[in-house]
């Protein structure tokens, strides 16, 4: 199975995933814009309509979509409609590719208790699946190729103190 989030910089929310049992591969990519294979320069400097996004394949016996998006939502700032973090514009902006029905509607199930809950409006788009293509080979898996590198965009973003 497979399933597709925009969590703001695909490098920060990669190594979250990795943590479930049952994820067998996590791809950065750009996912829900026009233009075909687009560049990270390009999405970056908001040049594409494309987000920066992940493919999450798993297996399906081992862990399910619900589990996969609640650690979505556990990792991200649900409520910041302008990018995640120090990463601002449209391609940083939270988003949920579905694949089908049935992940729509665990999706704005889990967006309505969070709304219900907290008393805001949660700030993703939820959209059908359109389009994925992969970032180039550097920014795959850039947490385990450049620790260092990573643990210092990670303070610097504000996502770890």
């Amino acid at each position: 199975m497979e399933c597709y989030f925009a969590g703001g910089c695909f490098w920060c929310i990669t190594p979250v995933f990795y943590e479930i049992n049952g994820v067998e591969k996590v791809e950065s990519g750009f996912s829900g814009g026009d233009e075909v294979n687009p560049k990270y320069i390009d999405v970056k400097n908001q040049l594409t309509n494309h987000r920066e996004a992940i493919r999450i394949i798993y297996d399906a016996a081992k862990t399910s979509f619900k589990e996969l998006l609640d650690a979505f939502f556990n990792n991200v700032d649900l409520f910041d409609d302008g990018g995640q973090f120090i990463d601002r514009g449209h391609s940083y902006t939270l988003a949920v590719f579905y694949l089908n029905e049935k992940e729509k509607e665990i999706t704005l199930k889990k967006i309505k208790e969070v709304e219900d809950e907290q008393n805001r409006k949660v700030m993703i788009e939820v959209a059908p699946f359109k389009n994925f293509y992969l970032a180039e080979e550097y920014h795959q898996d850039y947490f385990r190729k450049n620790e260092k590198e990573f643990e210092e965009e990670m303070i610097k973003s504000g996502r770890r103190k």
